[in-house]
């Protein structure tokens, strides 16, 4: 039934009450004092407290003041009893202190035994009641962080864990993301603990758990035995409690495992089925997303050039970093073009991001080829895209910088169109060429202008040039010019030092880290013999 503390000075009484517990099949503890009060409390488990108002050392009244006072045992149940403080005025003050219930001699056993029950009844539903409230609070908290898990690895290190929080035993989180590695993390309660798992354990969860290929939730208890054939090396050491959760036909399952019998009621059981579903439901955002975020990559990366035409005397390292926190493709894109005696190097970016801004970007890019070909100068290159945005796609807009280059000479023609200026580095020095000019799609005054800004420069021996877009450089809170000139000082400082212009652009794009736009960027450099 329970484990009951009678305390009271008095022997005797002692053993009766005690011996009316006992045969109604409770555990008995017994103390003499206050003193011995909380030492049993310490030492034992305790559900109820039947507590003598006088004792040798405090009055009961107080004990049971402090015993409702303290953290670990305000929900316990105390009935006083008490032989001389009979009055009224006594039983009003003990039941206005604390005391749940108050009886004087004589008393009945059958009424004490009836009161006893009622208590625990009452604190026992009482405790329920609290415990499903703190693991609801629980499971929405966790709830919030499966939502927001950013990886598979954290989706099943938050589930284990708010498992092992919500249940109070140690938590095991099957997920299983498109690369076909199956996430198996374990919580003991001092951290995530990853570990192996064979491909194929969602698929015999599910069939464990009766789910088979089918859609839904499913809870079930998995005797040891057949654990320990699905994983070995498991820490269990009895019986698993198991949810296995699938939403999408064709999807593999989630899976959450718990040790012992932490799940022993219906409310404990749709507790585990919710945090099943909300991880199997953040399982498949996660998965779409990867999936969605893969897709268009691949689309992006598709229109750019598959290759560089070598230019002798140069060395050319181009970029292209994808903004880590979104699936749309964007407008960021750039070009090498070799025009016989001289090479045409172009940098954009159309406006927005979405599979319309990469659709316009294509045919930017497929225009600007198609007017190269056809032996249009730079500046007459941009107007010609212009009209095609104006005529074609007026509700966009793009920033275009083209170069022309002469490999022998070093001279090169820069023509831009909305487009941030590009680096020029030489001798430990590094300045920004003249950018600016109309963006390309907005209206030219009069009709019929360029809009462009021109500069004309050429590119000494060890000399670079370095074309960008402005997801490098651009950050909230973080004025451009700022980052301008970070971007000036890194280029300068490198000039003479990086043999190799690749690792001059690992290096920028490591300097400016985690970008929230896409990222185009083109290094020229020119052989210093």
């Amino acid at each position: 039934m329970a484990t009951t503390l009678v305390v009271d000075d008095n022997d005797t009484k002692r053993y009766i009450i005690g011996s009316w517990l006992r045969r109604a099949g409770h555990t008995v503890v017994e103390a003499a004092s206050a003193a011995e009060t909380w030492d049993r409390l310490v030492e034992h488990a305790v559900d109820l407290v039947v507590l003598d108002v006088r004792l040798p050392d405090m009055s009961g009244i107080e004990v049971c003041e402090q015993i409702k006072a303290a953290p670990d045992t305000r929900s316990l149940p105390v009935i006083h009893i008490s032989a001389q403080a009979v009055a009224a005025a006594d039983r009003t003050a003990g039941l206005r202190r604390g005391a749940d219930a108050y009886m004087t001699d004589p008393i009945d056993p059958g009424e004490f035994l009836a009161t006893v029950e009622a208590m625990l009844r009452y604190y026992q539903a009482r405790r329920r009641a609290e415990r499903m409230a703190a693991r609801m609070a629980e499971l929405t908290r966790t709830s919030l962080e499966i939502n927001s898990a950013a990886s598979f690895d954290d989706l099943a290190a938050v589930a284990a864990r708010g498992a092992f929080t919500i249940f109070g035993t140690p938590a095991t989180a099957f997920v299983l993301p498109p690369d076909g590695r199956v996430r198996r993390t374990v919580e003991l309660g001092i951290g995530p603990w990853r570990r192996d798992c064979p491909p194929d354990a969602p698929a015999r969860m599910a069939e464990l758990a009766r789910l088979g290929g089918d859609t839904g939730t499913e809870v079930t208890r998995v005797p040891l035995a057949e654990w320990l054939d699905l994983l070995p090396d498991s820490v269990a050491e009895s019986d698993v409690t198991l949810v296995v959760s699938r939403f999408r036909h064709g999807r593999p399952p989630i899976g959450i495992a718990l040790a012992g019998r932490a799940v022993r009621s219906d409310d404990d059981i749709n507790l585990l089925r919710q945090l099943g579903q909300a991880v199997a439901l953040a399982m498949e955002a996660l998965r779409s997303y990867t999936e969605e975020h893969t897709t268009s990559l691949t689309l992006q990366r598709s229109l750019l050039p598959a290759s560089l035409p070598p230019v002798p005397g140069w060395s050319l390292a181009v970029r292209y970093e994808p903004a880590s926190d979104q699936a749309e493709v964007g407008g960021d894109f750039y070009e090498v073009l070799d025009r016989g005696d001289r090479v045409l190097v172009a940098i954009g970016d159309v406006q927005g991001h979405s599979l319309h801004a990469a659709t316009v970007m294509a045919e930017i890019r497929h225009a600007l080829r198609a007017f190269a070909i056809e032996g249009h100068d730079s500046v007459t290159i941009l107007r010609l895209l212009n009209d095609v945005l104006e005529r074609y796609h007026n509700d966009q807009t793009a920033t275009m910088c083209l170069l022309t280059l002469d490999p022998l000479s070093g001279a090169a023609h820069i023509a831009s169109a909305g487009h941030l200026p590009p680096l020029h580095v030489s001798g430990g020095s590094a300045r920004y060429g003249a950018g600016g000019g109309v963006l390309l799609g907005f209206p030219r005054e009069p009709p019929g202008t360029s809009g462009v800004a021109v500069e004309k420069a050429r590119v000494p021996p060890g000399g670079t040039v370095v074309l960008l877009t402005d997801g490098l450089i651009e950050d909230r809170g973080i004025p451009l010019a700022d980052n301008l000139e970070r971007l000036r000082l890194l280029a300068a400082g490198a000039d003479g030092v990086d043999d190799e212009v690749e690792r001059f652009g690992d290096r920028v794009i490591a300097e400016f880290g985690h970008r929230e736009d896409d990222v185009a960027l083109v290094v020229l450099r020119r052989d210093a013999r």
